[in-house]
C-alpha cells in the first residue's frame, strides 16, 4: 500500500519539489494550501504534477481546520513547509508571522498528536534562527540568535517540534536548511530577482536591477536536492533534526557575478556603500544599483552551514555548486525571456 503524505505549503518552491518527489517515489500525495483565487500555483503547472495531487484547503491560523485535514487524510508523512517566508515581510507583519510560522506548526503538531500520533513529521527550521552567528560555521549545536521576527517565530516552533518529540514521543524532525534556491523560486526572494532582473536587462525590456546589502553572506544550494534530504529525515530510524547546507559562501555580489556569466553580461563593479554599482564595461551602462530600501532594519552578515551530520547518518550531500545553482535558474528565466543561455567566459 503506497504511503500517504501531507505537504502544507505545496504550491511553494520546496512543497512543488518535494510534491515531485514523493510521486515519483510512487507515495499518494496530498497538497495543503490556502484558498486561493488564483488557482494551484504556477510552479505545480510548470512541473505538470497538479492533476497528480489531491488538494485540501488548509489554513495554518485555524485549528479546526487543521484537524479534519489529519483526520481525513491520515498521513504517514506531513511536511510543514507553509510559511510567511519572506524575512522583509516579517518586519512588516510581525504578528501575522508569529501566527503562522509559530503557533502554525504547533497546531498541525497537536492535531497529529490527537489524530496521527504514528504520523511522522517534518518541520521545515531555517538558518535564519541563527541569525547573529556564534560561530563562523553552524552545526546542530550552534546556539541560536535570530535576527528577524522570521527567524525568531521559526525558532520557536523549532523547539515545539523537539518538545512534541521529547514528550510525546512522537516522530518529529525538524530540517535546518540554509538558503536553497532554484528556478521555482519566487520573484520576492534575491537569488530569482536577480535571475529575473538580468533575464530582462538582457531581453532590453529593463534598463538596471537595485539590490540591498551585496556583501550579505549565504550558503546557497539547490531546492531540488534539499527536499530529497527532508525526505531522508522521515526515514530514519530515529527522528532528530539536521543542518542541510552546502558549507560554501558567497555573497548577493558574487551571485549576481555568476547569473551575469550564465545571460552572457559581463559586471564589473565601482564605488563603494551605497555608491557601489555594477557596470556592463561593454556598453558602459550600469546594470546593477544599491537601494538603501532593500536593507533589513537587523542583518544577518554571513551564514556557512556545515551538514555533516546528515551526510554521515543519512547520506545526504549537495551536488549543485553557486556556478551550477546561477546557470539553471538563469537557463528558466532567460528561457521564459525567450532567450537561450549565453555564458561568458
Amino acid at each position: 500500500m503506497a504511503k500517504r503524505a501531507l505537504i502544507t505549503g505545496v504550491s511553494g518552491q520546496d512543497g512543488a519539489w518535494l510534491a515531485r518527489s514523493l510521486l515519483a517515489k510512487g507515495y499518494e500525495v496530498h497538497g495543503a494550501a490556502r484558498r486561493s483565487s488564483q488557482g494551484r500555483g504556477w510552479r505545480l503547472s510548470e512541473l505538470g504534477i497538479e492533476d497528480a495531487i489531491t488538494f485540501h484547503d488548509l489554513d495554518l491560523l485555524e485549528f479546526s481546520n487543521i484537524a479534519r485535514t489529519i483526520q481525513s487524510v491520515e498521513p504517514d508523512e506531513v511536511y510543514n513547509l507553509a510559511a510567511q517566508s519572506y524575512v522583509a515581510t516579517s518586519f512588516e507583519q510581525p504578528i501575522f508571522t508569529s501566527d503562522v510560522d509559530g503557533l502554525g506548526a504547533v497546531r498541525i503538531l497537536e492535531a497529529m498528536r490527537l489524530f496521527a500520533p504514528e504520523g511522522r513529521y517534518y518541520q521545515a527550521s531555517t538558518s535564519e534562527m541563527f541569525g547573529k552567528v556564534h560561530a563562523p560555521v553552524q552545526d546542530e549545536s550552534t546556539p541560536f540568535y535570530p535576527r528577524s521576527p522570521y527567524g525568531a517565530s521559526k525558532l520557536y516552533a523549532h523547539w515545539m517540534t523537539v518538545n512534541y518529540r521529547e514528550s510525546y514521543g512522537m516522530f518529529t524532525a525538524s530540517g535546518i536548511l540554509f538558503n536553497h534556491e532554484s528556478e521555482l523560486r519566487g520573484p520576492e526572494f534575491v537569488t530569482r530577482k536577480i535571475t529575473m532582473g538580468l533575464a530582462r536587462i538582457a531581453a532590453g525590456g529593463q534598463q538596471e536591477l537595485r539590490l540591498g546589502n551585496l556583501s550579505a553572506r549565504r550558503d546557497w544550494g539547490y531546492a531540488r536536492e534539499y527536499v530529497e534530504g527532508m525526505w531522508m529525515m522521515l526515514q530514519a530510524p530515529e527522528p532528530d533534526d539536521y543542518v542541510l547546507a552546502t558549507g560554501q559562501t558567497h555573497s548577493i555580489r558574487e551571485f549576481a557575478e555568476a547569473c551575469g556569466r550564465a545571460a552572457g553580461l559581463h559586471i564589473e563593479w565601482e564605488g563603494e556603500g551605497l555608491d557601489e554599482v555594477g557596470r556592463d564595461p561593454d556598453s558602459g551602462k550600469v546594470i546593477i544599483r544599491v537601494d538603501p530600501a532593500f536593507f533589513r532594519p537587523a542583518e544577518v552578515d554571513v551564514l556557512k552551514g556545515d551538514a555533516s551530520k546528515a551526510a554521515k547518518a543519512l547520506g545526504w550531500t549537495p551536488r549543485t555548486d553557486l556556478e551550477g545553482l546561477a546557470r539553471i535558474m538563469m537557463e528558466a528565466d532567460l528561457r521564459r525571456e525567450n532567450l537561450a543561455l549565453r555564458t561568458t567566459t
